[in-house]
């Protein structure tokens, strides 16, 4: 009987999010070369066989899965390459790398945000500085919280990509006893849909810290999913149908669950939290509050209707109180 070799791919990032699909590759026939800064987290999991910064009652498979803290050693002979740090930080991630090293690799981002200064969607971003071509680039998108996947709790992901047969590759990678994967077409779509949905977040944690209930946020989202369409619809115009679960179903658990680290961003800047002591409240990073600047100055180009990111911008980086905003944004929700 025929052994077929396990996929040699590279993990990116040392967060929740990155652990969490450690945990999923770990269940198929994957071998990871794990890549992370922390040399003391790099450590501890050789050891011990967990993360002790995120997600630590995860159990790593350490016979598939090796750990590196050298960036470049990590991409050696390697044929996916999975991005799943902060959007902010991917250039510091990256740094060193140049396009030789992503030479003939497949890279998967499974980033919801955008990078900053640049305006960019990490796909256009990677394409444009190590000259990936869009043809080998995918993302994983859909409501699938890290700390579920933890749980082992039945998630689904969409893998999108310009190319269907590298889009049903990665979905094989990622699909195993407790996720259910789904291959699209819509890169663009789905990716602006991701970071547009971290901005509603905010939003939605925003009224919550003010005091508003259920059908305030109810009324919130249902012209939140409008907004995002105008605007993807203006950015990549495409036959799409929101409803979807990559669309539709993130923007639901990232605007309702406990475990969204945007909603509870904004709700502590609801509650008259500064952005720097919100921070540091967390720990951990809303890719909403990069992303609310650069679809803010993206649309200055569109000029689309955008009524709850532009409260979201004011409210962020103009310091407009968030009463003051919400006051207004109530005149025009529907």
């Amino acid at each position: 009987m025929k052994v077929t070799q396990p996929i040699r791919l590279t993990m990116v990032g040392g967060g929740s999010w990155a652990t969490a699909l450690v945990k999923i590759l770990s269940e198929n026939n994957v071998s990871v070369k794990w890549w992370l800064r922390k040399t003391s987290d790099a450590d501890h999991i050789k050891k011990f066989g967990h993360n002790p910064s995120y997600l630590s009652d995860v159990q790593i498979n350490t016979r598939k899965v090796k750990v590196c803290t050298k960036i470049r050693d990590s991409f050696k002979d390697s044929e996916y390459i999975i991005l799943a740090v902060p959007a902010a930080f991917i250039s510091d991630a990256l740094t060193g790398l140049k396009p030789e090293h992503f030479d003939g690799k497949s890279v998967v981002s499974a980033i919801k945000g955008m990078v900053p200064g640049a305006n960019q969607l990490v796909t256009d971003w990677v394409s444009e500085q190590y000259g990936v071509p869009m043809e080998r680039m995918s993302v994983i998108a859909g409501p699938c919280h890290a700390e579920e996947v933890a749980l082992e709790k039945h998630s689904y992901l969409t893998i999108a990509s310009q190319n269907p047969h590298c889009a049903q590759s990665v979905a094989d990678l990622l699909r195993c006893r407790f996720v259910q994967t789904t291959p699209v077409d819509d890169l663009y779509g789905i990716e602006y849909s991701a970071v547009m949905k971290n901005i509603i977040a905010l939003a939605c944690g925003i009224t919550r810290g003010l005091g508003y209930g259920d059908n305030f946020q109810a009324v919130l989202v249902s012209n939140a999913m409008q907004e995002i369409k105008r605007f993807v619809d203006a950015v990549y115009p495409k036959h799409r149908d929101l409803s979807g679960s990559a669309y539709l179903g993130d923007l639901l658990v990232t605007a309702y669950s406990p475990f969204s680290r945007n909603r509870t961003f904004g709700t502590l800047i609801g509650r008259g939290y500064t952005i720097q002591s919100a921070q540091a409240e967390m720990n951990m990073i809303a890719e909403g509050y990069y992303a609310v600047k650069s679809i803010y100055e993206i649309n200055r180009r569109y000029a689309v209707e955008m009524p709850i990111t532009n409260a979201v911008y004011n409210i962020l980086y103009d310091k407009a109180a968030p009463t003051g905003e919400m006051n207004v944004l109530k005149g025009v929700l529907v």
